[in-house]
């Protein structure tokens, strides 16, 4: 299966999700986050960095739920458009 090239749009908007998870993580170890979320380090560095823009809503479910992080604040704070 081919992936679709991503837009700058969409580039952008992991971006803004990678600082948001980072800030968030504040002091706490990838490690001790990535594993409250039951994700591998690797994936967690590849979301905050912008190497994987687009994760599964399920990932980011996690991710949420570890950091205390509303999916509503997700959508908001990383939407291009104010939501």
């Amino acid at each position: 299966m081919v992936r679709t090239p991503l837009t700058p749009e969409e580039r952008e908007r992991g971006a803004r999700l990678g600082q948001l998870l980072r800030e968030a993580r504040g002091a706490r170890s990838m490690a001790e986050v990535a594993a409250s979320a039951g994700i591998s380090d690797e994936t967690l560095r590849k979301i905050e960095t912008g190497r994987a823009p687009t994760p599964a809503f399920f990932t980011i479910s996690a991710l949420a739920r570890a950091l205390g992080l509303s999916m509503d604040d997700i959508v908001i704070r990383c939407a291009l458009v104010p939501v």
